[in-house]
């Protein structure tokens, strides 16, 4: 790619989430999941692995497993989706860390955006020190996807977007759904599920007249519990 044509895309990537961030007033990019080692404030349930008040013997425990390559697809929803699971699904009884589980999705980065991205993405996941006491409770976590929608703000922000100031195909999906973790308390094992709910920003380009669709690509993510509405 030209070294020109590079920095105006990149331009136009910056514009795309600076008018997101003016129409909301939200940040991207960090959010604390996990604080690290130490005692999390009591009222923070994202912080602490499974304990005695969790649900005991839970019947749909999944999650975690294989880190596992994203779908190619053109389909911006079902990229959104598949994102959504890949952030959240995770094991700490097979052998891998937390690069291991951001990595799938640093591999379908958009270029320009791949650095920022990736402290985005570690502030969805546990940090080392963490995942070491996480591993102790054989910990895994999920996501069950509830609706995935285009915010309003969105819209707006496209409709007052400039002729060439946004990147082709660009969108934003809030994504709305149900933490679960589970794990093991003693030789108990235990359960406990939130809601969450994050913006995923992505972009797939449309088909040009000697080409199909390109395949998406991820932009960057809201901060957790902070979306798009």
């Amino acid at each position: 790619m030209d070294p020109a044509d590079r920095h105006r895309r990149r331009q136009r990537t910056l514009a795309i989430l600076g008018a997101a961030l003016l129409l909301v007033g939200i940040g991207l990019g960090t959010y604390g999941l996990f604080r690290g080692p130490g005692t999390p404030p009591a009222t923070d349930p994202q912080s602490a692995p499974p304990g005695p008040s969790a649900t005991a013997n839970p019947s749909t425990a999944t999650g975690g497993g294989e880190p596992q390559p994203l779908p190619v697809t053109a389909d911006p929803e079902a990229f959104a989706r598949s994102v959504a699971t890949a952030l959240f699904t995770w094991s700490t009884t097979g052998g891998h860390g937390p690069s291991d589980y951001a990595q799938p999705l640093l591999d379908v980065a958009d270029d320009d955006e791949a650095n920022a991205l990736a402290a985005d993405i570690r502030s969805y996941l546990p940090t080392t020190e963490a995942w070491a006491q996480l591993t102790t409770y054989q910990t895994r976590q999920w996501l069950t996807v509830q609706t995935t929608v285009v915010p309003d703000a969105w819209a707006t922000a496209v409709a007052q977007a400039a002729h060439g100031q946004l990147p082709p195909g660009a969108v934003a999906y809030t994504i709305t759904g149900t933490r679960h973790r589970a794990g093991t308390w003693g030789t108990q094992p235990v359960e406990t599920s939130r809601p969450a709910a994050f913006t995923v920003f992505l972009t797939c380009p449309p088909p040009a007249p000697e080409f199909t669709a390109g395949p998406c690509r991820l932009l960057r993510l809201s901060q957790l519990d902070h979306p798009l509405h």
